[in-house]
């Protein structure tokens, strides 16, 4: 049977930890808390003790390994704010509007949020959602 991802959904209470962080990304994680929730229509929850993640889809690898994640989520770092795109960056017409950012993988790393512009965030999440729900289709309702 294989592992289960270390980062799993938890009932920690998404408020408690975002007023744990310093004064200076409070805001930030409040905006993201706002903004995240709009897009994906879905609470912000804890995954972990240390990410907030909105939305979820269910992945089956070729490998035979599965499990369940987040469309979009963030997480306050002492160096930057990291924004969590899981469908990476594929699209080069919004990474070039967006403002001032590193990326990883699948990480944005911003130093705050004024940095980059929220409409392209906005944008950027949407293409992202889009594309891992053509990867891993949302379970129909019966």
């Amino acid at each position: 049977m294989a592992k289960p991802n270390k980062t799993q959904a938890t009932n920690n209470n998404v408020l408690d930890f975002i007023n744990q962080q310093p004064e200076n990304r409070r805001a930030d994680c409040l905006r993201l808390v706002e903004l995240f929730s709009a897009i994906t229509n879905a609470p912000a929850v804890m995954w972990g003790s240390s990410i907030v993640g909105f939305g979820n889809y269910h992945y089956k690898y070729e490998s035979g390994r599965e499990g369940d994640f987040f469309h979009a989520g963030f997480s306050p770092r002492k160096q930057n704010l990291t924004i969590y795109i899981m469908a990476g960056f594929g699209n080069e017409s919004i990474m070039k509007r967006l403002g001032k950012y590193k990326t990883g993988k699948s990480c944005l790393y911003v130093k705050k949020l004024e940095d980059i512009d929220e409409a392209v965030l906005t944008e950027l999440v949407e293409f992202s959602i889009e594309k891992i729900n053509k990867r891993y289709p949302p379970a129909k309702e019966v």
